[in-house]
């Protein structure tokens, strides 16, 4: 249950960045939940090993470059699927970020939603 509806806040947010973002457009909502389940496999799957691989330019930039590696996975994930498009590597930066905070913030409201017990 939690996983679906992790996956449908997903897209939400997903297309909530597509009307916000200059660059990033969605075509349909079902093209949103492929996305949203892609940007999580490549997130899970992909990420931690290029964080690894670029841990040296991430500790020399404070971290800054994970901003980096975010946008390249939006912006990549974006050229695996035709309903979801990112214009460019800055779009797809600006994308992850709203993106990430987007997912936060709706995860905290259905949380909150919830209650203690929940």
């Amino acid at each position: 249950m939690w996983l679906l509806l992790h996956w449908v806040l997903n897209a939400i947010a997903l297309l909530i960045v597509a009307h916000v973002v200059p660059g990033v457009s969605v075509s349909d909502p079902v093209a949103a939940l492929v996305a949203a389940v892609l940007l999580g496999l490549a997130n899970a799957v992909v990420k931690p090993i290029l964080v690894l691989l670029t841990l040296p330019v991430t500790i020399l930039t404070l971290g800054l470059f994970l901003l980096v590696i975010n946008g390249l996975l939006f912006w990549a994930v974006s050229g695996l699927i035709s309903g979801f498009e990112v214009r460019g590597f800055w779009s797809g930066v600006l994308g992850a970020l709203v993106y990430s905070v987007l997912t936060a913030l709706l995860w905290l409201l259905v949380r909150r939603q919830q209650g203690p017990a929940g």
